[in-house]
């Protein structure tokens, strides 16, 4: 009796306590602090609400500099710097202005989320009102991580909206890729209709990702979608850039009394 009631008092010491139970190798690693998406692409996972003052958030985005490689390999002719981007009232402004930097007559703002944030597959839904003026090319798209290993076409590219410098009653869905193991670039774009007020009013252009499609639409109206197979580079994640050109391939011709013009973004959301 007393041999059991001494074993009763060790056992309890040994599994009582504050010891944590033991680690099942198996089961995943959860972060609480980390949402986790449901495979729907309905469940927030990462925003973007600029509810915040001054310069974009550094956790969040990385501003770049200049005009690139022959305008930033479309003949864009704005010089990129972080005095065009500021956050105020809830809302980023990107702002193109006609001014003096180096030997460059233009400016403008373009940032990324490159090294910060990416994703794969999932529901990006932007809230925004676009420039008005011609020569302005506004867009909100991605690129592939692989960018900075296999450049570009073969890293893929998703345009969630673009407009053209000199029709501003309707935007465009774009993705690119390369065609073949040689540089070859392919792509395949579509119209939206027409839409009232992109420079006045909110719209919201959202891009729907899966392994089977994706789909672009404005205000819910689904006006683009090209099927996924495993020749195209759209399985590997992807980061976030916003941006407004002016000139080049997309933006054609400038109003010569142009002298600014912004896009304002009011948030950025993931859904997975």
């Amino acid at each position: 009796m007393r041999f059991f009631a001494l074993f009763l008092f060790i056992s309890l010491i040994s599994c009582g306590g504050d010891d944590p139970p033991p680690v099942d190798p198996t089961s995943p690693i959860v972060d609480p602090d980390i949402p986790v998406g449901s495979g729907n692409n309905d469940v927030l996972v990462w925003s973007e609400e600029f509810d915040y003052e001054g310069a974009p958030d550094k956790s969040l985005w990385t501003i770049e500099y200049g005009n690139g490689d022959w305008g930033w390999g479309n003949g864009e002719v704005q010089y990129y710097h972080s005095s065009n981007l500021h956050v105020s009232d809830g809302t980023l402004k990107i702002t193109a202005k006609k001014e003096k930097r180096g030997n460059f007559d233009y400016t403008s703002g373009r940032m990324k989320t490159q090294g910060n944030y990416s994703f794969r597959y999932g529901k990006m839904e932007v809230k925004a009102k676009l420039p008005a003026s011609q020569g302005t090319w506004p867009a909100i798209w991605l690129l592939g991580n692989t960018h900075s290993t296999l450049g570009w076409p073969f890293c893929g590219e998703i345009d969630v909206m673009e407009q053209r410098g000199n029709e501003k009653s309707y935007v465009l869905g774009t993705t690119h890729w390369n065609n073949g193991s040689s540089y070859s670039p392919a792509s395949f774009s579509k119209d939206s209709e027409d839409i009232e007020n992109l420079d006045s009013e909110w719209h919201i252009y959202t891009m729907d990702w899966t392994d089977k499609y994706i789909k672009i639409s404005v205000d819910d109206d689904d006006y683009y979608r090209i099927n996924l197979n495993d020749n195209l580079p759209f399985y590997s994640p992807f980061f976030i850039i916003v941006n407004v050109a002016m000139g080049g391939t997309l933006g054609g011709s400038i109003d010569p009394n142009f002298t600014m013009d912004v896009m304002e973004i009011d948030y950025i959301r993931v859904y997975q």
